[in-house]
């Protein structure tokens, strides 16, 4: 009963949204990240692109509505990185993990904020942070818009993956900790024991002065640790699999699909 009501609802919806084919083609002609997506993923991405486009506010700052040129294909582009995510989840599945996604807000450029942070030794510290990008529980999903532009390759950095994973972390908390909503199939003491072995051993090379093979962003806290993981599956994902192979096969398991398996092969490794 209720898959046929959720046929009747896309059916629908297409009736009175006919999907955009030509706009879609220029985005993905436009970011390589999609650009490898098989006929089928490509199409079921589209799809759910164009759903998410009408499901939730896409704003642009008043400071680069006259200025900036954001058309179709470029929200396509925007909501399909988003969609990425959860590309190899049911239609429910989607709709449940974006269900506190109300608004994607562009801003003219990276933006500042006052941070509080007490450290493992009860110590408060004060510090200015520049941000690409932001969100909370019920808040708006905030994006730099040079980061945006940035977005969409496959160099392991993309502000919008980062983000919603933020988004799904916060799927059974009002804080992000690097501990979304797991399914059945994946033991939550599994996740915790990965996740945070990564996490220690990037802090550990940053202390000892070393070079960390992902983003260090990571090291700061167990929840950016889950975004910038992300952001390397789906835009670095043999990086991150040769720094770390088991979280990358839990990350698999998690996302019901491999982008390793759609990524083109480097001219030169990168580090």
């Amino acid at each position: 009963m209720l898959g046929h009501l959720r046929r009747w609802r896309a059916k629908s919806f297409e009736a009175r949204h006919p999907f955009p084919e030509e706009a879609w083609r220029e985005a993905r002609s436009r970011l390589p990240l999609l650009a490898t997506l098989g006929d089928d993923d490509a199409g079921r991405l589209g799809r759910r692109a164009w759903r998410f486009l009408h499901a939730k506010r896409v704003s642009l700052h008043p400071a680069l509505v006259e200025t900036t040129p954001f058309d179709l294909p470029a929200q396509l582009a925007l909501a399909a990185q988003a969609c990425l995510l959860t590309l190899g989840w049911s239609e429910t599945e989607h709709e449940e993990a974006f269900v506190g996604v109300h608004e994607i807000l562009i801003l003219p450029d990276a933006f500042q904020r006052q941070v509080e942070e007490m450290d493992e030794f009860g110590v408060m510290h004060e510090y200015v942070d520049e941000r690409a990008g932001e969100t909370s529980s019920q808040g708006p999903v905030v994006v730099a818009f040079p980061d945006l532009m940035e977005s969409g390759d496959w160099s392991g950095f993309n502000v919008v993956i980062h983000e919603l994973a933020h988004k799904l972390d916060l799927g059974n908390s009002l804080d992000v900790d690097g501990f979304p909503p797991l399914p059945r199939e994946i033991d939550p003491r599994e996740w915790h024991r990965v996740f945070m072995g990564v996490w220690q051993d990037l802090r550990a090379r940053l202390e000892h002065g070393e070079a960390t093979p992902i983003d260090d962003y990571a090291a700061s806290h167990p929840g950016e640790c889950f975004a910038v993981c992300c952001e390397h599956f789906f835009t670095a994902p043999d990086v991150l699999h040769r720094a770390y192979p088991e979280l990358h096969a839990l990350l698999v398991r998690y996302f019901r699909q491999d982008p390793l398996a759609r990524q083109p092969a480097r001219s030169e490794p990168t580090p």
